[in-house]
C-alpha cells in the first residue's frame, strides 16, 4: 500500500512555479493560517482540508463522457460489440426452441430471459471485455495526466500549509528543509502529463510523476473496470430492452414480415442492441463509474496527503530532536538557526549534542554568546569534529583546531590527541613534531611534557627521529629529566652522545648519577665522566677523574659510581700499606714474664 500513496503523494508535494488561476482561488489564507495549530492533529486535519478542497477544484473539470467517447472511437468498439451482438443472438437462437421464441412475443417474462442471455454473452464475452479494459486503459492515462495537474494544483497550498505550521516555531530554515525533503522523498519528474496506466498489469510504479496518480486512483477499480461495470451495463441495458420488447407481437409485425416471427423477440434485442442509444447508455455507465471511483478517492488521496506530510516532519524531527527542542525554547537558538547552512544541519546536531552532554544547556546559551557554536558548526573542520567527538569534548576539539590550524587533519590521523593535551603545544611546536614524518617517534615524543619535548628539539630532525625510535617513553623520560636540569652545552653533549648511541643513556640512568651529575659544579666534566668508554683499567684517565673530585668539580658519588674497582683496589692497597707502617713503627708487644 505505501508505493500507492507514495506515488499519489509525491504530485500531491510537488512544488510548481505556477498555480491554475483557480486553485489560487481556492484556499483562502484563512485555511493556510489554520495549518498555525498547537498540535499535529489539528495540523494533519488542516493539510488533508486544503488538499482535498484544492483537488476537487481542479477536477470539477473533468468531462469523463468525453473521454470514454474518445476511447470508443479510437479502440472501435461499436464493431466489436456489433459483431459479439451477432454471435450471441445466432447462439439463443440455436438454443431456444421455437415454442419459446414465439412465447416470447406473448410473455414478458421470456422475452426479459432472452435479453438477458443475449445481454450477458455480449457483455461479459472476452471480445468485449477486453475492449472495456483497453477503453479503461486510454481512459486512465488520460484522467491520470488530468489528475497530475490537479495534483500540482494542490501542492502549493499543501507546503504551504507545511511550513505555516513550522516556520513560527523553529524558523525559515526548518521549515524550508522539512518542505524540501517532502519534495525530495517523493521526486516527480518534469515530464507533465506522462501518466501511463495499463489494466492488466494496473500501472508502471517506477518513473512518471502521473503514474504516482494513477496507482491510488485508478488501481483499485479501474483496472477491473471491464468486471466492476459489467453487472452495471447489463442491468441498464436490459431496462431499456424490456420496455421495448414490451409491446410483443405488434411491434414484430410493424417491423418485420411475418416469417421474422419464428425468431421471437431476438430481432428487436439485436436492433436495440446495436443502436446508438444502447451504445451512449453503455458509454454513460462507463463515464459514470470511472468518476465515481476518482471522486470517492478524493478524500482518501488528500488525508495520505496529510499523513505523509505529517510522516515527513516525524521523520526530520527525529533526525534533529535536540537541536529543534533548543529552538521551540530559547528564542536567541531559534534565530541562529536561521543563518545556519541546509548543508551543517547535521553539524550543528552532533554539535549541540556534544555541548549538552558536557556543558548542558547553559553551555549552549554561552557558546552562542561568544561565537563558538557558530565556530564549530560552520567553520570547524571535520577533523576537529572527529576529535570532539572521540574525546567527547567541543572544547578539546576547538582547541586543537586553535594550535594546529590547517595541519588538525594531521593531528587526528597521528593520533597525537590521544597522547596529550592542545594547551601542551603551541602551533610552532605542533609544526616540527609533524615535520617528523614518523608516526612512532611523534607519538612518544607527544606523550613528553612540554619543557621536557622542547629539549629534545635541539637535535637535527634525522637525529631526534631515530633517538625517539630507539628508546622507550619511560627511556625519553629520563633522558629529559637530565636534559631539563642541564645546562646548554652539557645538554647539548648529552643529546650528541644517546642519539649517537641509545644505550649510553643507561650510564646516566639511575637516579643518583642524575642528582650527581646535576650537582657538580662542572656539569660538563661531569658528563663527559660518565660517557667516557674505557677500554680497561686507565691509570691515568682513573687520576684524571680522581683530580676532578679533588678539584672539587664533579661529586664523588661520580667517581665511585665510575671506578668502583679502581677504588676498591686503591683502598685495600691504602689499608695494606698503613698495615706495613704499622709494623715498621710500632714494635710489637713483649710478653711479660
Amino acid at each position: 500500500m505505501r508505493p500507492a500513496i507514495s506515488g499519489l503523494l509525491a504530485l500531491s508535494l510537488a512544488a510548481t512555479p505556477t498555480l491554475q488561476a483557480y486553485a489560487q482561488q481556492s484556499v483562502t489564507r484563512a485555511d493556510i493560517e489554520a495549518c498555525n495549530s498547537q498540535d499535529e492533529v489539528a495540523f494533519r486535519r488542516a493539510v488533508a482540508e486544503v488538499t482535498m478542497y484544492s483537488l476537487e477544484q481542479s477536477l470539477n473539470s473533468i468531462d469523463y463522457q468525453a473521454l470514454v467517447a474518445d476511447e470508443w472511437r479510437k479502440g472501435d468498439v461499436d464493431a466489436i460489440i456489433d459483431a459479439r451482438v451477432d454471435i450471441a443472438i445466432k447462439e439463443v437462437r440455436e438454443e431456444t426452441s421455437w415454442g419459446n421464441l414465439l412465447k416470447s412475443l406473448a410473455y414478458r417474462e421470456e422475452a426479459q430471459k432472452l435479453a438477458t442471455n443475449v445481454a450477458e454473452r455480449v457483455y461479459r464475452s472476452d471480445a468485449v471485455s477486453k475492449a472495456i479494459e483497453g477503453l479503461a486503459s486510454g481512459v486512465g492515462e488520460a484522467v491520470g495526466k488530468r489528475i497530475e495537474f490537479a495534483a500540482k494544483d494542490a501542492a502549493q497550498p499543501a507546503l504551504q500549509c507545511l511550513q505555516a505550521y513550522l516556520g513560527p516555531r523553529y524558523g525559515t530554515t526548518v521549515s524550508s528543509l522539512v518542505r524540501k525533503d517532502a519534495q525530495k522523498d517523493f521526486a516527480v519528474t518534469a515530464d507533465d502529463g506522462s501518466a501511463d496506466v495499463t489494466p492488466g498489469t494496473v500501472l508502471r510504479e517506477a518513473g512518471g510523476g502521473a503514474t504516482g496518480v494513477a496507482i491510488l486512483i485508478v488501481r483499485r477499480q479501474l483496472a477491473n473496470l471491464a468486471r466492476t461495470v459489467g453487472q452495471r451495463i447489463v442491468g441498464s441495458i436490459l431496462a431499456r430492452l424490456v420496455s421495448v420488447v414490451a409491446g410483443g407481437v405488434g411491434l414484430v409485425l410493424i417491423a418485420k414480415d411475418i416469417w421474422d416471427f419464428r425468431h421471437g423477440v431476438l430481432p428487436i434485442i439485436e436492433s436495440e442492441m446495436k443502436s446508438e442509444d444502447t451504445k451512449e447508455k453503455v458509454r454513460e455507465v462507463i463515464a459514470e463509474t470511472i468518476a465515481g471511483q476518482i471522486s470517492a478517492h478524493v478524500k482518501q488521496i488528500a488525508n495520505a496527503a496529510a499523513d505523509r506530510v505529517v510522516e515527513v516532519w516525524r521523520e526530520f524531527r527525529r533526525a534533529h530532536l535536540k537541536a529543534l527542542e533548543l529552538a521551540e525554547r530559547n528564542e536567541t537558538f531559534r534565530s541562529f538557526l536561521d543563518t545556519v547552512a541546509p548543508d551543517r544541519l547535521g553539524r550543528l546536531d552532533e554539535v549541540v549534542g556534544l555541548v549538552l552532554a558536557e556543558e548542558d544547556e547553559s553551555g549552549i546559551v554561552r557558546r552562542l554568546s561568544n561565537g563558538t557554536l557558530d565556530e564549530a558548526v560552520s567553520r570547524l573542520p571535520d577533523s576537529a569534529i572527529q576529535i570532539a567527538r572521540a574525546t567527547r569534548s567541543l572544547e578539546t576539539g576547538l582547541d586543537w583546531y586553535a594550535v594546529a590550524g590547517d595541519r588538525t587533519k594531521a593531528v587526528l590521523e597521528e593520533g597525537i590527541y590521544l597522547e596529550t593535551k592542545p594547551d601542551a603545544f603551541t602551533s610552532a611546536t605542533i609544526r616540527q613534531l609533524l615535520a617528523l614524518d614518523d608516526r612512532v617517534a611523534i607519538l612518544r615524543l607527544a606523550g613528553l611534557p612540554a619543557d621536557a619535548r622542547a629539549s629534545l628539539f635541539d637535535l637535527e630532525p634525522d637525529a631526534l627521529k631515530g633517538l625517539a625510535r630507539s628508546l622507550t617513553k619511560e627511556e625519553l623520560s629520563e633522558l629529559t629529566g637530565y636534559l631539563t636540569g642541564l645546562e646548554q652545552a652539557p645538554r647539548e653533549q648529552v643529546l650528541r652522545a644517546v642519539a649517537k648511541s641509545p644505550a649510553k643513556l643507561k650510564l646516566l640512568a639511575r637516579a643518583r648519577v642524575r642528582q650527581a651529575v646535576l650537582t657538580s659544579t662542572d656539569q660538563s666534566a661531569a658528563v663527559e665522566m660518565m660517557l667516557r668508554t674505557d677500554a680497561g683499567f686507565s691509570p691515568t684517565a682513573t687520576w684524571e677523574d680522581v683530580q676532578l673530585v679533588i678539584d672539587g668539580r664533579v661529586s664523588p658519588v661520580l667517581l665511585v659510581d665510575k671506578h668502583p674497582f679502581a677504588l676498591a683496589a686503591a683502598a685495600v692497597a691504602l689499608l695494606l700499606f698503613f698495615f706495613i707502617l704499622r709494623r715498621l713503627f710500632v714494635p710489637a708487644r713483649r710478653p711479660t714474664a
